[in-house]
């Protein structure tokens, strides 16, 4: 009992002195660092848990453990199996790995659970250093906001005003390519109209009746005018294959009169039965009356010939032929240059709009296949426009899907840049009128190539002429027109003649590579006219017809130099060429 009494009386003793040394401030044993105690952290193996990975939930264990060093923290690592989860609890050193990871967010009162790639695999741990810390997990991580860098905002506030000018600079330039064209547009078509107002116009009732084979001596189709569609087929005689295309063929033929021995002369385009659709569009376009026009061939009717399983269209025949055939045959005078470019484009254009001269409205139509061979040389050397069997009605009840299954069509020598890169604008019919204007001014290229205005004249060419092989493909198209940016030559010694010159500037903006600046086919044709009423007017006035009037001539620069000193109104020609 005695040495019990003096074991307890001697810890007591022992236990005070320990108290007061600590207490007394300067001894040698205040100034030593206070010993940190071990703190309580969950420990318990690995053990199912009800925690499915999302929200805050407990780790279930049971058992509390304090840390054997003072160094050491809390952790939970939770895993997912195939159908179960687990939790397991303990301390550890922050300093050792564990699992094969090193633990960097313990310095934390919460346990939020973090993705590690373990030795093991995929789980997730959690560390932190107050007490029991680890029994609630928390699965919602805490994302600390990145500091905004300084460097960035400076040099995001340097860039601005560069990307400010660079936006004025962009839609300076589309003010210039596409807003200051369509104005001259405008501006051409109010020309014309005060133009026609002053020679007195046409009455409504005249402007809207039909106009077709006026010449006399091609196809009249007075018979075919008054034909039943609904009737027999016609007492019609083939006589003599004058063109072959993809879909069908083309015959000069005989339309017997039924009250005599006569005959009309017209020409049949024969589909086989295969070509049905293509048959179908094509006369679906000519059976519209709004389509007639003197620069459109003349529609008579459509039959279906079923014992000979063919498609008839029945048209008016013109003997000159095809206005490819024509140049390849016939070098023409600036005369004949100015009928054939100017009528033209009032086909193209009457075939583009949306009213008639009336003001009545018309379903625009675009060809898609406009080309030298599909366009025919009347009597009077005006063109007409033939072929739709690619032809397009614009109306207004075709959805996007509708255009967009249109697909790449037309000849590839003739596509536009937009048609041979397939990215046609769908959202806006104008875009596919744009694509008529681009293979037009080709087809103005090969007509004036083959005017003596221009001094020496090759033989005939189509456009790009050697560049590419006889029947060139789609992607030897893409290289000379996209890649290259290639247009067929135009020589500076064609500029010498005022007219050819208007007409060349014409051409450049036609087959612009940037769709919307091209001119409108209405334009187009009203620059023409302008340009016949103006030499008409000078021609008058001279005494020579070989001598180029000096308001004709294209100045120098010395000359615009002296112009401009002598204060001397340039001529319409300059303006032109200003203008373009």
């Amino acid at each position: 009992m005695e040495r019990q009494r003096l074991s307890l009386l001697l810890r007591g003793t022992l236990s005070i002195l320990f108290v007061a040394v600590l207490l007394e401030p300067g001894t040698v044993a205040g100034m030593l660092p206070q010993p940190i105690m071990s703190h309580l952290c969950k420990f318990c193996d690995l053990e199912p848990s009800s925690c499915n990975g999302t929200g805050t939930c407990l780790s279930n264990c049971s058992i509390t453990s304090i840390c054997m060093e003072k160094k050491e923290v809390c952790v939970a690592i939770w895993r997912k199996n195939e159908s179960s989860y687990t939790v397991e609890t303990l301390c550890h050193d922050p300093s050792k790995p564990l699992y094969g990871v090193l633990l960097d967010d313990y310095n934390s009162s919460t346990c939020v659970m973090r993705e590690k790639n373990t030795t093991s695999g995929l789980a997730h741990f959690c560390s932190c250093t107050e007490e029991e810390c680890n029994d609630k997990l928390s699965f919602s991580p805490i994302v600390d906001p990145t500091p905004e860098d300084p460097v960035v905002s400076v040099i995001l506030v340097s860039l601005l005003p560069l990307l400010l000018l660079a936006v004025v600079v962009a839609a300076m330039f589309y003010w210039y390519r596409v807003y200051r064209r369509r104005m001259l547009n405008q501006e051409w078509e109010s020309s014309n109209k005060k133009r026609k107002a002053k020679a007195g116009g046409l009455d409504c009732s005249d402007a809207c009746a039909i106009m077709m084979d006026d010449d006399g001596s091609d196809s009249s189709s007075t018979h075919a005018n008054n034909l039943n569609h609904n009737t027999e087929p016609l007492p019609i005689e083939l006589d003599l294959q004058v063109g072959k295309g993809r879909f069908a063929q083309v015959y000069k033929a005989k339309l017997k009169q039924s009250t005599s021995d006569q005959f009309e002369t017209v020409a049949v385009k024969i589909f086989p039965y295969e070509e049905y659709a293509s048959w179908k569009n094509e006369k679906d376009i000519f059976s519209d009356t709004d389509l007639r026009h003197e620069n459109i061939l003349h529609f008579l009717t459509a039959e279906e010939r079923k014992l000979e399983k063919q498609y008839w269209l029945i048209t008016a025949f013109h003997h000159r032929g095809n206005l490819q055939e024509y140049l390849t045959r016939h070098v023409i005078s600036w005369e004949d240059l100015r009928v054939l470019g100017s009528s033209l484009a009032r086909g193209v254009a009457h075939l583009h709009s949306d009213h008639l001269p009336c003001g009545r409205p018309k379903v625009p139509i675009v060809h898609r296949d406009l080309k030298s061979s599909n366009i025919l040389v009347k009597n009077d050397l005006t063109c007409c426009l033939c072929d739709f069997g690619l032809g397009l009605r614009l109306d207004n009840s075709l959805s996007v899907d509708d255009l967009a299954n249109s697909g790449q069509v037309g000849t590839a020598r003739y596509m536009a840049p937009e048609v041979l890169e397939s990215r046609l604008n769908l959202e806006n019919i104008e875009s596919f009128k744009q694509t008529d204007v681009y293979s037009m001014a080709l087809v103005l290229w090969e007509m004036t190539s083959r005017c003596e205005a221009i001094g020496e004249v090759k033989d005939y060419e189509p456009p790009f002429g050697s560049k590419v092989r006889e029947h060139p493909c789609v992607e030897s198209m893409k290289d000379n027109v996209l890649r290259d940016r290639g247009r067929p030559d135009i020589p500076n010694t064609w500029l010498s003649h005022q007219g050819i010159a208007v007409m060349c500037a014409t051409i450049k903006e036609c087959w612009d590579h940037d769709p919307e600046a091209r001119l409108t086919a209405h334009c187009v044709a009203e620059r023409l006219a302008e340009v016949e009423d103006e030499i008409d007017k000078l021609s008058s006035r001279s005494s020579s017809a070989e001598k180029i009037p000096e308001e004709l001539k294209i100045p120098s620069e010395e000359e615009i130099i002296a112009e401009e000193v002598k204060d001397i109104t340039p001529t319409f020609t300059f303006a032109f060429m200003e203008s373009g």
